[in-house]
C-alpha cells in the first residue's frame, strides 16, 4: 500500500511538472491562495509576478488595499488647499506692501517737492537781491545831486527848520508865484474865485471875460436873469448852484455892504458860497491882509512833506500858520499851489524833476528818473503856456488861449 501510493505521489508529480505553468489571467481566486512552487522553485517568484504582489499588497498597518484612493485624494486636496493658502497669503503680502510703498512715495513726494522748491528759491532769493542791490545804483546816477531825506522820525524844531527852508527854496523856483485867476478888482476876484470850485482856473479865466463884460458890478450882477446867468458860466460846471451863489453874494453886497467888498474874514465868510479858502484868497490878493489859501494842492504837499498829517481844512491851516511867520502865509499858498500844479501832481508827481527833493521825505513816491519826470511838468515848467489870459509882468510862461481857440 505504501509503494502504491508512493507511486501514485510520484507521477502526480511528474505530470504537474510537466505542464507549462498558468496566467495571471487564469488565475482564480483571491491571490493569497496560490500554491507556492514546489521543487528546485520554492521560494522563488517570477519578476512580473513579484511586481503584481508587490503592487496589490498593502503597506504593513495600512489597512485593505480599497482604501488607498480615498487617502490619495484627501491628500491630493490638503496638498492644493495648503497651496492655495500659500498664494492668498503671499497675494494679500505683496498687496499690502504695495499699498505701503506707494503711501510712502506720496508722502515723500510732496516733502521732497518742498524741499525742491525751498532749495530753488533759496538759490533764486540772493540772485533777485543782487539784482536789487544793484537797481538803486542805477536810479541814483540819474537822481539829482543831493540824496533825498528819509523818512524817519524828527523833532518839531528839525521839521520847522526843514518847512521855512523848503518855502525859501521854493520862493527862488517860483519868483513869479501868483494867483491864477485874472482879475481887476476884488469884486471880479470874488467871483472868479467862487467859480473856481470843481473846475481849473483856465476854465475859469476862459468863461470871465464875457461874464464881466455882462455883469460889471455887484448891482448889475444881483439884477440879472438867472437862465442868462447860468448859461454864461455854464463852461465851468455846477452852473447852477453857482448862478445862485452868484446872485446870493451880489444882493448881499448891494444890500449890506454898499455894493463894495468887505475886508474882513468874519464879512467874507457871510456871504453865500464864500467860506474860508475864498475868503483868504480875496484879502490876501486884494486887499493885502496876510491867509493861508488851503485848496487841493495845498493840503496834498504839505503832508507830502510831513509838516501835517491833518485832512481837514481848517486844523491844516491853524498847524501851518503855527510853522511860519504871518508875513509868508500868501505867498507860502500861492508858491505851494504852482508847485502843485506844475511838479508834485497828485496822482504822479515828478520826483526826478523836483528842485526840493533833496528835503522831501515823500520823494520816490513819484517818477524818480530825471528824464521821464521831466515829461511830467505842466505849464511853463514844461514849456506849455500857463492858465491866465492876461499873467503878470514877470511870468516867464506864454499866456492861455482864449475860451475856444485851441
Amino acid at each position: 500500500m505504501t509503494a502504491d501510493r508512493d507511486s501514485a505521489v510520484g507521477e502526480q508529480a511528474s505530470a504537474n511538472a510537466a505542464k507549462p505553468p498558468k496566467r495571471d489571467s487564469e488565475l482564480s481566486g483571491p491571490a493569497t491562495a496560490k500554491r507556492a512552487p514546489t521543487g528546485k522553485n520554492a521560494g522563488v517568484r517570477e519578476p512580473a509576478e513579484a511586481a503584481a504582489q508587490a503592487s496589490a499588497d498593502p503597506a504593513p498597518g495600512d489597512g485593505p488595499s480599497r482604501t488607498k484612493p480615498a487617502t490619495t485624494s484627501a491628500r491630493t486636496a490638503a496638498a492644493k488647499k495648503a497651496t492655495a493658502a500659500r498664494k492668498k497669503t503671499t497675494a494679500k503680502k505683496a498687496t499690502e506692501a504695495a499699498k505701503k510703498t506707494a503711501a510712502k512715495k506720496a508722502t515723500e513726494a510732496p516733502k521732497k517737492t518742498a524741499a525742491k522748491k525751498t532749495a530753488t528759491a533759496a538759490k533764486k532769493t540772493p540772485a533777485k537781491k543782487t539784482a536789487a542791490k544793484k537797481a538803486p545804483a542805477k536810479t541814483a546816477a540819474k537822481a539829482p545831486a543831493k540824496a533825498p531825506a528819509a523818512r524817519k522820525s524828527e523833532s518839531r524844531v528839525a521839521m520847522v527848520r526843514r518847512a521855512r527852508r523848503m518855502n525859501r527854496e521854493l520862493a527862488e523856483v517860483y519868483p513869479y508865484a501868483h494867483p491864477e485867476l485874472d482879475f481887476r478888482n476884488s469884486f471880479e476876484l470874488l467871483v472868479a474865485t467862487v467859480l473856481s470850485a470843481q473846475t481849473t482856473d483856465l476854465r475859469v479865466n476862459q468863461t470871465t471875460p464875457a461874464l464881466f463884460a455882462a455883469y460889471p458890478t455887484p448891482e448889475d450882477m444881483a439884477a440879472a436873469d438867472p437862465e442868462a446867468l447860468e448859461e454864461l458860466i455854464r463852461p465851468t460846471g455846477f452852473f447852477r448852484a453857482k448862478a445862485r451863489s452868484l446872485l446870493g453874494l451880489s444882493v448881499a453886497l448891494r444890500d449890506r455892504f454898499d455894493g463894495e467888498v468887505p475886508g474882513r474874514l468874519e464879512d467874507l465868510v457871510t456871504l453865500p458860497g464864500v467860506g474860508r479858502k475864498t475868503a483868504n484868497v480875496v484879502l490876501g490878493n486884494a486887499f493885502g491882509v496876510p491867509g493861508l489859501t488851503v485848496d487841493t494842492h495845498f493840503g496834498r504837499l504839505v503832508r507830502r512833506f510831513g509838516w501835517t498829517a491833518q485832512e481837514d481844512p481848517e486844523k491844516v491851516e491853524a498847524e501851518i500858520a503855527e510853522i511860519f511867520p504871518k508875513s509868508e502865509w500868501t505867498m507860502l499858498s500861492h508858491r505851494l499851489i504852482f508847485h502843485g500844479r506844475r511838479v508834485c501832481h497828485s496822482r504822479k508827481p515828478a520826483c526826478g524833476a523836483c528842485p526840493i527833493a533833496p528835503l522831501c521825505p515823500s520823494y520816490g513816491e513819484g517818477e524818480t528818473d530825471p528824464e521821464k519826470a521831466k515829461k511830467l511838468l505842466k505849464y511853463e515848467m514844461g514849456g506849455k503856456p500857463g492858465q491866465r489870459l492876461r499873467p503878470p509882468a514877470g511870468y516867464p510862461g506864454e499866456p492861455a488861449p482864449p475860451l475856444g481857440a485851441g
